[in-house]
């Protein structure tokens, strides 16, 4: 049965207001694998509480997480086929690690790309402190319908990727995930079964249980931290990318960075390209 565009794109989605406090801090940063290198002290700032706690910046992900909302059968969609295709980060301000922040997300966007491809759907939440309504961060998604094309809605418009430099990358950063590492991801609130029950992989189309793309986006956040911000939260201010393939828990992802914050990424064992068209912003050293 198709979708019904207007029911989807009024789907009302609850606000979520969550306290943020070091352990959650502490269990994002090492769902997406920070803490890996017992050498790299950088890497406590994020995941030893005893110290004076720094949230990553990607964090904005999952702070006012609404659940896996598409599971609920009033949207219409396929969930089971649904995967991530796009995401963005814009971060204005610290995370208040001890504060309350209230996640708002809603629907902005609906193409048809006709019967048989699919339909993009694209997402907006944006994260305030709750003690004064300050904005924090906006976090933008496209989740491709994979199940629901042919419904009669407008083609566009579809939002273009960022150009890809045509030299080879000045920076290379390989980092291992772990084999329960989408386990480990889902107690941020992203609870798809598709990421963790090998039934509902296996319905979707894939041989067993894929990373989270944002869990994917999380060690690619890591690699262009260390890359181009120096391990400092502050320095980061935006990250645009698209998943161009699913990564399977266990995978070593290689990060291919440009100095002037294009990226992509592939795993290395298949050579398997699975973020592209990527732009990272960072200020400068000691900018304010």
């Amino acid at each position: 049965m198709p979708i019904d565009a207007e029911a989807l794109l009024r789907y009302e989605i609850p606000d979520v207001r969550q306290r943020l406090t070091a352990r959650d801090a502490v269990l994002y940063a090492l769902s997406v694998g920070l803490g890996q290198d017992p050498l790299d002290a950088r890497q406590l700032d994020f995941v030893d509480h005893h110290r004076a706690l720094r949230a990553l910046p990607f964090m904005a992900v999952v702070l006012g997480h609404p659940g896996f909302w598409l599971a609920d059968p009033r949207t219409g969609v396929d969930a089971v086929r649904l995967v991530h295709g796009e995401q963005g980060i814009t971060v204005h301000r610290p995370f208040p690690i001890g504060g309350e922040i209230v996640g708002r997300t809603r629907v902005t966007g609906l193409v048809d790309k006709g019967p048989g491809r699919g339909a993009l759907l694209y997402v907006e939440k944006r994260v305030t402190d709750a003690a004064n309504d300050a904005l924090l961060a906006v976090a933008t998604a496209t989740v491709f319908l994979r199940g629901d094309g042919g419904f009669g809605g407008v083609k566009g418009p579809v939002r273009p990727p960022h150009p890809m430099p045509a030299t080879a990358p000045d920076h290379v950063v390989d980092l291992p995930t772990r084999p329960e590492q989408a386990l480990l991801y889902r107690l941020n609130g992203d609870d798809n079964p598709l990421h963790a029950d090998p039934a509902v992989a296996e319905a979707a189309g894939f041989p067993r249980p894929i990373l989270h793309g944002l869990c994917t986006l999380g060690v690619v956040g890591h690699a262009l931290l260390r890359t181009l911000g120096g391990y400092d939260p502050a320095r980061f201010q935006a990250l645009d990318l698209r998943f161009s393939a699913p990564v399977f828990p266990g995978e070593t992802i290689r990060t291919e960075i440009w100095d002037n914050g294009a990226f992509q990424a592939r795993v290395v064992g298949r050579d398997v390209l699975v973020a592209s068209h990527g732009r990272a912003v960072f200020k400068a050293a000691g900018a304010a």
